[in-house]
């Protein structure tokens, strides 16, 4: 979620075999051997989960990033609403006092 981001411990190592059915069971050969595949794949493993492991750091950062311009985005928009009405009402004041020194000054010179 891009709001709520929770913290997960994942264990790397020792490397858990996945649950196997009774098909997947089949003998395969492995060439050299199975402990050099196992030498060379490992390393490989560690390498990908850690990188996958930053990679959502990243996007977590980021995503805070996000929330957190969003929100100052609407506290802005909100603040320039505000302002907006303030100034508003000042112009119309100042029309209002104007409008009322020229009829009193109408007033004046009639009477």
């Amino acid at each position: 979620s891009t709001v709520v981001q929770t913290p997960v411990v994942e264990r790397l190592l020792p490397v858990e075999p996945a649950a196997l059915t009774a098909t997947e069971r089949v003998g395969y050969l492995y060439e050299p051997d199975t402990l050099g595949v196992l030498e060379t794949l490992l390393p490989r493993f560690v390498e990908m989960e850690v990188y996958h492991t930053l990679l959502e750091s990243i996007a977590s950062e980021q995503s805070a990033r996000m929330v957190a311009m969003r929100n100052a985005t609407d506290n802005v928009n909100e603040l320039v609403g505000d302002l907006t009405v303030v100034m508003n009402k000042l112009r119309q004041e100042s029309i209002t006092n104007e409008l009322l020194d020229l009829i009193g000054g109408q007033i004046a010179l009639e009477g």
